[in-house]
């Protein structure tokens, strides 16, 4: 038997999620439960504001590499969002 992956509850696990969320609402990726890719603009653009909620309230709070990485993940959320719209 493999043996299963044990999932880090940490900060960059939490803004993954929240990511994969929005990329899955963005048609980008399927959703696992369906294997289909749909688009949901709303809850896309939700998930991208959670994230940006994120980075308001934890700011000052976070260490270098945890802020440069929420600040990569919601650019490039922002830049897909917009060519999908």
């Amino acid at each position: 038997m493999g043996q299963e992956q044990q999932l880090e509850a940490n900060f960059s696990t939490l803004i993954l999620s929240i990511a994969s969320s929005a990329a899955m609402s963005m048609g980008l990726a399927p959703n696992p439960a369906t294997n289909k890719t749909e688009k949901d603009v709303n809850m896309a653009r939700f998930n991208i504001d959670l994230l940006v909620l994120l980075k308001d309230k934890t700011k000052n709070n976070l260490n270098k590499e945890e802020d440069e990485f929420l600040s990569s993940v919601i650019s490039d959320l922002q830049m897909k969002f917009l060519q999908i719209k």
